[in-house]
């Protein structure tokens, strides 16, 4: 709930649509949610340095990667796969924790 990329900036309507997105992945396996490029594991190598001490901070620096869910063009949210269960971090509404190379993504 903190800057940088945090749940506080989201009103309640934005926050209804984040919950609809998420809910229309409740019936699928990880195996279909990352088969793509839309969604997926992200090497911590390739995070931005503000992630980097936000994770410092949090005590999760050790982790070999975040998983990174598109929910439109730019915007992302944030969180650690681990057994099954992604733990939701981040909302990143200007795809800034791992820039793209690509316009428009």
């Amino acid at each position: 709930m903190v800057e940088p990329f945090g749940w506080h900036v989201v009103d309640g309507e934005k926050l209804r649509d984040i919950q609809t997105k998420l809910g229309n992945f409740e019936s699928m396996t990880w195996g279909e949610i990352l088969n793509g490029s839309q969604h997926h594991l992200v090497p911590m190598d390739r995070l931005c340095s503000k992630a980097w001490a936000r994770l410092n901070e949090l005590g999760q620096n050790d982790l070999e990667s975040l998983l990174s869910i598109r929910l439109s063009g730019k915007e992302r949210v944030w969180g650690i796969l681990a057994e099954g269960v992604c733990t939701l971090i981040w909302w990143d509404p200007e795809h800034e924790i791992c820039p793209s190379m690509l316009r428009y993504t």
